[in-house]
């Protein structure tokens, strides 16, 4: 980069060579990091020791994922009375459970409200879910059970079994993806494949359709379904709807007439091809169709994302940055989360080469508050204060020389398979020491991303941030664009994320094109 001048001196060049680095770098996560991360893909949260066994902390966990699912909404507040019903215990003995939940982190409560999963809980009720819906299917497909008998066994052995054994269970069943009822079964990371289903009630007349789903699992419904022939996978038309009667009469296999009530009916959920829904022009609106969870929903390189660490769960990142020239920076984020995700401390430690010189950089400490969660019509929002400190050599061109500190207000909000991830902020340092020089440097800086989910755990990304960088010779305003990928695995407790990014920055006089690779560990501090 060629600056005025007056700033020709060889640690002033050095200076705003590191400055160019930056750019990128510390504002992920480096010396001012843009960088954050909600949850663990596999989460183990160790209760408390007074807490009830933990197959009663999982049916709780549960009732709540079961309840909130049927409303199509994971965020949806699940009344407490709701709750209780459907565990059969009084709302006093739901409510004292959930504020222990609460505490550990695993649901949020929200007195007189009701109460929701937090991603921690959410991942580990779709476990319980998977596990008890792949041992359905495995006893009446493996064993002969009849589909009337699995439920009761599947609430017992599914508090038992290894993931191993699921897993070996679900390969020997082909991968399916639902029970013998027709209820999806979650994957191996807890995501489950949107269904798009009508009951019929409010499926076509007249239409042949085909039952996907049964909703209720008492013995007595499910024996009569079967008797009639309305089992998933058989083909029907509801020839008449009457309101009078609340009845609905449905044709079946060779020509079979019943007439049920609308109840039973509300139970019964059928597909309709697509096609045959364009014509009739009763297609969902893609705004109401059922988002894909994100099988990874943090671990940006450069645009930050506004979600904070769970409770019990800090996250180790390494990464390192490698531009022409023989420069390059590494550094180490450690992020952790203060009782709760609402607060989080880290810290980060780097080290860089710049202009032949090689050494420790500037350190910072951060703080950031999770002001809201995502929510299905409202972003995530979370702001960072972050302060520098001038551990680094100025006149090597290794650190800005004086303390400063960093504003960002980072915001996230998934639409479909993608997640769109907008920042604004600024840097200021009042006493930047350069070239042996005091000087009070301001820089602003904005940043968007978008995050295409092509796999559960497979990411394509494209991150560009402005900055208008200050410096003694004046301000420069730098465009970078980076492409990349990242990747990642569960290991036991913990989630395991690579990841590579091709950065490019567009100055006034020079571009400069880098190599990013990532990697990141997260896993539980507490047993």
């Amino acid at each position: 980069m060629t600056l005025p001048a007056s700033d020709a001196s060889p640690e002033a060049r050095s200076h705003a060579r590191l400055l160019r680095l930056h750019i990128l770098n510390d504002q992920n996560y480096f010396t001012h990091p843009w960088k954050s991360n909600r949850r663990p893909i596999k989460v183990r949260v160790t209760l408390a020791e007074n807490m009830l066994p933990s197959s009663t902390v999982e049916n709780y966990l549960k009732a709540i994922y079961l309840g909130s699912s049927a409303t199509g909404q994971p965020d949806h507040l699940l009344a407490m009375g709701q709750l209780a019903s459907a565990l059969g215990v009084a709302p006093g003995t739901a409510t004292t459970m959930v504020k222990t939940l609460a505490e550990s982190g695993l649901v949020r409560y929200e007195p007189y409200a009701g109460v929701t999963l937090t991603s921690a809980g959410q991942k580990l009720a779709a476990m319980v879910v998977r596990r008890h819906r792949v041992i359905e299917l495995f006893l009446v497909r493996m064993m002969g059970y009849g589909w009337d008998e699995v439920h009761d066994e599947a609430e017992q052995l599914e508090h038992v079994v290894s993931e191993r054994l699921i897993d070996r269970m679900d390969e020997m069943l082909g991968r399916p993806e639902v029970d013998p009822h027709g209820d999806p079964i979650p994957d191996a990371e807890g995501v489950v494949k949107p269904q798009l289903a009508q009951s019929l009630l409010t499926c076509p007349l007249n239409t042949r359709v085909t039952i996907t789903r049964v909703l209720d699992q008492d013995k007595s419904f499910l024996r009569f379904i079967e008797r009639h022939q309305l089992k998933p996978g058989e083909a029907i038309e509801v020839e008449d709807r009457d309101e009078a009667s609340d009845s609905v009469r449905v044709r079946g296999k060779d020509d079979q007439r019943i007439t049920i009530g609308t109840r039973a009916a509300s139970k019964l959920l059928v597909h309709v091809s697509a096609a045959l829904l364009l014509v009739l022009g009763l297609s969902v609106p893609a705004s109401a169709q059922p988002q894909m969870p994100f099988g990874i929903l943090d671990n940006s390189f450069f645009v930050e994302e506004a979600f904070n660490q769970d409770a019990g769960i800090f996250q180790n990142i390494f990464g390192v940055h490698l531009v022409g020239g023989g420069d390059w920076e590494a550094g180490f984020t450690q992020e952790w989360p203060l009782a709760s995700h609402t607060h989080q401390l880290s810290f980060t430690l780097s080290s860089l080469a710049v202009n032949g010189a090689t050494g420790i950089g500037d350190v910072a400490i951060h703080y950031r508050r999770q002001v809201a969660d995502e929510t299905e019509r409202t972003p995530a929002f979370s702001p960072r204060l972050s302060l520098i400190l001038p551990t680094g050599d100025p006149a090597r061109g290794l650190g800005n020389g004086g303390a400063g500190w960093q504003v960002n207000l980072p915001f996230s909000k998934q639409f479909g398979d993608t997640y769109l991830h907008w920042n604004a902020g600024f840097t200021h340092t009042p006493n930047a020491d350069i070239d042996g020089r005091k000087h009070n440097l301001f820089t602003p800086h904005a940043a968007v991303s978008g995050i295409w989910q092509v796999r559960t755990m497979v990411n394509l990304m494209l991150e560009s941030v402005v900055e208008w960088a200050d410096s003694p010779g004046g301000r420069e305003t730098v465009y970078t664009v980076a492409p990349g990928v990242r990747t990642g695995w569960n290991v036991r407790d913990a989630q395991a994320i690579v990841g590579v990014g091709f950065p490019v920055s567009f100055a006034d006089d020079a571009t400069d094109v880098g190599v990013f690779g990532y990697f990141s560990y997260e896993l539980p501090f507490t047993r």
